[in-house]
């Protein structure tokens, strides 16, 4: 019964963790679509965006999982450490109202850019995850479905009507990494 407890507890968390990376595709990806993109863009960009939410925490595992082995013991405070301020860092940003930069979103150049800046977040993760020996396989595919699910939800809103919900994706993405990252420190 322990054991079905414990995974069924990492389960939710990295539910919850992928979630919440996947409402900084969301966000994004609403401002992007309110410029107007073509079905097939949304397609392309929600696929790459899915596969860099599976490479950026999967390097991030391998690295924590690294790094857990040297420290130990401060593993854990560590993990948390980096998760309340990944968390600070997407609630400021979000407040502040920070903008990605114009880019073209019908090149493969512009498609990647928008991929690493929404994924970029997941290497941290990861590496947090590493620290506390998280599963690699259902990780990396929980994030990699919502980050790539979570980027259509949000092309295709933002192509269909304009409400100003992307900066809030990123706020409450951060409020649930920040919340996590609280209860692994204490």
């Amino acid at each position: 019964m322990t054991i079905v407890s414990v995974e069924l507890g990492q389960f939710i968390t990295i539910l919850i963790m992928a979630i919440a990376l996947g409402m900084d595709a969301f966000s994004l990806g609403v401002g992007i679509g309110m410029r107007g993109i073509r079905l097939l863009d949304i397609f392309k960009i929600s696929l790459i965006v899915g596969f860099f939410h599976i490479m950026m925490p999967l390097m991030g595992l391998f690295t924590g999982k690294y790094v857990s082995t040297i420290l130990d013991d401060v593993a854990l405070i560590a993990g948390g450490t980096l998760l309340v301020l990944l968390g600070l860092h997407m609630v400021y940003s979000s407040l502040r109202g920070e903008k990605v930069q114009a880019f073209d979103h019908s090149t493969l150049w512009g498609i990647l850019i928008f991929s690493l800046s929404v994924s970029i977040d997941s290497f941290s993760v990861g590496i947090s995850l590493g620290l506390f020996s998280s599963d690699i396989i259902l990780t990396v595919l929980l994030f990699g479905i919502f980050g790539g699910t979570l980027s259509i939800l949000g092309l295709l809103l933002g192509r269909s009507i304009s409400l100003s919900l992307g900066e809030y994706g990123e706020a409450i993405g951060g409020i649930i990494l920040l919340v996590f990252g609280i209860k692994f420190l204490i």
